[in-house]
């Protein structure tokens, strides 16, 4: 029998959502028969199981103290998986629960105080050498705090590869004793869970070296599953608007592509113009206008002053006039 743990020190990460989850759907692929063990004196685990229709999972109400000589009993009865639900608190208690595990994985949400609450949970499991598994709950889609929280968790430990989002559809389908994959099986919460326990039985299996729990997990299935191929999505829309969106646009028929008027170049003649050296001058040497459209009278050009000098030019010491010298 393998024993699964759900242990951190931080309440609201989501371990009890995270227990009947995985449990249901341990039972559905074929690892059960599967017990779930509620050690939380607020009992949240039992109350879900009681307002349960189906007799899967099985349930166990066991106090610490006893859970040694409980897990015997469940192995002798044929339990292959049983999963332990912790209370939010580090004490000798929840150690000594951490020393039956085969596997603690410690449900963390991508927030600074879950990550500051983490180091005690790893120091237990440490001491009791005890595999370790994060898994990121509740995060929020396309947040950058999810990844920068993955490789903060990565120093410590190993982090599955599969992130749980936060919907409403995960933690309300356990009102009536039931689960998101039982409600509605085809929705992408249900999906992120069969592929969390695919990733745990694989572990599980590795870790244990037993055939309890079968891997059937490829190495190729997890390796590229945290990339994405499309680009980022800023907006708030759903992925099903755009991808409707995305159909539209390939299926609307194109406009006919109209070519926009030439128009003619309008060419200016550009006048004549070359600037002759004159002593210390520069004049504009103009060429004799044409008859054709010119206006009547003298060409205001023809009396442009020169550039430099001129009879006002100041040749003097000192750039003086010749008259101010008198």
């Amino acid at each position: 029998m393998l024993v699964v743990v759900m242990a951190a020190q931080k309440g609201g990460c989501g371990k009890t959502t995270l227990c009947g989850h995985l449990a249901v759907e341990a039972e559905n692929t074929g690892s059960g028969p599967v017990a779930i063990i509620d050690t939380d004196p607020q009992g949240s685990l039992s109350h879900w199981w009681n307002a349960r229709a189906a007799q899967s999972p099985q349930f166990a109400k066991v106090g610490v103290h006893d859970l040694e000589s409980a897990l015997g009993h469940l192995k002798r009865s044929g339990i292959r998986v049983a999963l332990i639900d912790t209370p939010p608190a580090i004490t000798e208690s929840i150690s000594q629960v951490i020393a039956q595990a085969d596997l603690v994985i410690v449900p963390t949400r991508p927030s600074p105080h879950d990550l500051r609450a983490v180091g005690a949970t790893v120091d237990i499991a440490e001491r009791h050498n005890k595999p370790m598994l994060f898994v990121i709950n509740e995060a929020t889609q396309r947040a950058r705090i999810t990844g920068e929280s993955a490789v903060a968790l990565s120093q410590h430990g190993v982090v599955a590869p599969v992130t749980i989002h936060h919907r409403v559809d995960f933690a309300a389908s356990m009102v009536d004793g039931r689960t998101v994959g039982e409600v509605l099986p085809s929705s992408p919460s249900a999906k992120e869970v069969s592929d969390l326990w695919l990733y745990l039985k694989d572990r599980l299996a590795r870790l244990s070296k037993d055939t309890v729990v079968k891997s059937e997990l490829q190495p190729h299935q997890f390796s590229l599953s945290p990339l994405s191929v499309e680009p980022e999505v800023l907006d708030d829309s759903s992925d099903e608007d755009a991808d409707e969106s995305l159909v539209e646009a390939s299926f609307a028929p194109s406009a006919p592509t109209i070519p926009a008027p030439v128009m003619p170049a309008r060419v200016v003649p550009m006048p004549q113009v070359s600037l002759k050296p004159n002593g210390h001058r520069f004049e504009i040497a103009q060429q004799p206008p044409s008859d054709s459209g010119q206006r009547s009278g003298k060409d205001r050009r023809e009396q442009a002053r020169p550039y430099f000098g001129g009879s006002e030019r100041r040749s003097g010491p000192f750039g003086r006039r010749n008259t101010d010298n008198t």
